[in-house]
């Protein structure tokens, strides 16, 4: 039985990964969001357990995190650098080893051309946090996976490719679909991608703006 944490359980990629998982009899979900109401349906699944409450409540944090074999961050690295530094005190406290994180584009400065002038004036402020919450993962000494996404879209097509860190960025969007085939790949073999941070973006959607 392989036990995953996932944190902003009601995120859509979230709920994408989550259906994924439980049609894996070997997968049991630890799912933490600000209000399990949401997630109702899922209150009598055996292999879910619901957790309510916030990513900033660092005492709750660390009771959810216990037995977990992996942590998936769904909700986003972008909003303060205290939300990454709470999962990593509380990974190392529970002595979880596996992570993985959603970030945004652009954080190195590594999105080209107009496209990458345009994404920087969209997220602004949220790029410096973004890479401040990548370092946190890089020097945590985690076995951690943060995925800098695409702008995301709605589509059926879960064709996705990547880049590593200090290499051009591709494409300018992905869509949920792929982003969830993804993660559920790495949880289903943690091996992929350890220690990497990687852009994700959906093959053919080059151009000076979202191309969806």
């Amino acid at each position: 039985m392989t036990n995953t944490l996932i944190l902003g359980a009601n995120g859509s990629i979230a709920q994408m990964v989550e259906a994924d998982l439980l049609a894996k009899p070997d997968q049991h979900l630890t799912l933490y969001l600000r209000d399990s109401k949401r997630l109702e349906n899922l209150s009598d699944n055996s292999q879910v357990t619901l957790v309510e409450g916030d990513v900033l409540d660092e005492a709750k944090l660390q009771v959810a995190m216990k037995g977990q074999d992996i942590v998936f961050v769904a909700m986003g690295a972008t909003s303060t650098p205290k939300l990454i530094e709470n999962v990593i005190t509380a990974m190392k406290a529970e002595n979880v080893k596996r992570v993985i994180s959603i970030n945004d584009l652009g954080i190195y400065g590594e999105v080209p051309g107009k496209f990458g002038k345009w994404n920087q004036s969209m997220v602004g402020s949220g790029l410096s946090v973004g890479k401040e919450s990548d370092e946190l993962l890089e020097k945590s000494g985690l076995d951690y996976t943060t995925l800098r996404l695409a702008w995301l879209g709605n589509g059926d097509d879960s064709d996705f490719e990547t880049t590593q860190k200090g290499q051009p960025f591709k494409g300018t969007t992905v869509n949920r679909k792929g982003v969830a085939k993804l993660v559920t790949g790495i949880i289903l073999d943690p091996k992929l991608y350890d220690k990497e941070s990687i852009g994700v973006n959906r093959p053919g959607t080059e151009g000076d703006q979202p191309v969806f």
